[in-house]
């Protein structure tokens, strides 16, 4: 699994909530939309995509279960190949691996906007990575580890360029570091093979830097 990097971004708020969730938002965008849709607790039916790339997509598709899921508006996740070639109509995980598709690794969230809103996803995608190295998480290397955000429509590209803004802001500018993020509108999507998806609810162990994460979120 992808070797996660030490977190730049940690707290919560909230010690009792490290293997739970809901995360607390700490940046002013984000966490008006979390002051919203945390009073809302039962399902509004409605249901909008996030798509998130940043290094191997299992370990993405982890936290985002780990830490929403149904209970906090995460209505389910995929994980799949996005933002290659054209010359590729049913991309595999081999072709994406050899770095020579264009493709990356990458989740799709689908939610609950009432629940949950894209500006708290966003945030909680810059603390599942390092977004300040170019195509590479730990020892995964190549353009399929890049790190994107796929936005679905106008609104949530100029909320992602939002949230993006202000956690360079609060935790990067005062390293003398820099987001290399790239938000683009999300192209077809296509769904990895079939063991891929929920791996690790399939029985294949935390990596001890996915652990990290956790701890560092606590």
């Amino acid at each position: 699994m992808l070797s996660r990097l030490t977190r730049l971004i940690h707290s919560t708020n909230n010690p009792s909530q490290a293997m739970s969730g809901p995360v607390i938002p700490t940046v002013p965008t984000a966490l008006a939309s979390y002051e919203i849709t945390s009073k809302n607790t039962e399902p509004s039916g409605k249901t909008e995509v996030a798509t998130f790339a940043n290094g191997c997509f299992w370990g993405t598709q982890h936290l985002f279960d780990r830490y929403y899921g149904p209970k906090y508006g995460v209505i389910k996740t995929a994980v799949g190949y996005i933002g290659g070639s054209d010359k590729y109509k049913d991309p595999t995980y081999r072709q994406v691996c050899s770095g020579t598709t264009g493709f990356a690794e990458a989740c799709k969230v689908e939610f609950d906007p009432e629940r949950v809103g894209y500006a708290e996803l966003v945030e909680f995608f810059y603390r599942t990575h390092d977004p300040t190295t170019v195509d590479r998480q730990g020892n995964d290397r190549g353009t399929q580890y890049r790190s994107v955000i796929f936005a679905q429509s106008p609104e949530q590209t100029e909320i992602a360029r939002k949230i993006t803004k202000e956690v360079e802001e609060k935790y990067f500018d005062p390293k003398g570091q820099r987001i290399i993020t790239g938000i683009e509108s999300a192209p077809t999507w296509h769904t990895a093979e079939e063991y891929h998806q929920t791996l690790n609810a399939k029985g294949v162990p935390d990596d001890p830097d996915t652990q990290a994460v956790i701890a560092d979120m606590a």
